[in-house]
């Protein structure tokens, strides 16, 4: 009997890339209330959505914050860590600045609430967000600020 060459094992493609937005205003951080999947609905999450051939992790964040809640924002520093989603599927989390507009549940979401750091546990965040919004909780104000925008 012969021994046949191990064939090397194909590459695994690079995963899907979300990304998802800490988005900061008034030391405050948004969350947004699934509304679809099914199997999300009613969860709360950063919101975002999929990084788009030819895009830079960044440019969808700007174009997914758009898209879904109406508001123009800049990127700011990428959270530490990324977190599996679906098979194929990673989260990466930027924190983001609010640049102009009211953000609104255009997309994908039937509520949004601006929590403060002391809030934060009171949704029941998406179990891949959690992380995310552990370290995005440490950037916030302990006490909120009445004014300006951050």
């Amino acid at each position: 009997m012969t021994e046949r060459p191990a064939r090397p094992a194909a590459p695994t493609p690079a995963p899907v890339v979300v990304v998802a937005g800490a988005l900061c205003d008034r030391g405050r951080l948004l969350a947004a209330r699934r509304s679809a999947p099914a199997e999300l609905a009613g969860r709360w999450e950063l919101p975002g959505g999929k990084v788009e051939p030819g895009e830079s992790p960044e440019e969808a964040l700007v174009r997914e914050l758009r898209e879904e809640l109406g508001v123009e924002t800049e990127p700011g520093e990428r959270i530490p860590g990324e977190w599996p989603l679906k098979p194929g599927y990673v989260l990466r989390v930027w924190t983001a600045r609010l640049l102009s507009g009211e953000p609104r549940p255009l997309e994908d979401h039937d509520d949004l609430r601006w929590l403060a750091r002391h809030e934060l546990d009171s949704v029941d965040w998406l179990d891949q967000d959690r992380p995310a919004v552990a370290e995005a909780a440490r950037l916030l104000p302990a006490i909120p600020a009445e004014g300006a925008r951050d």
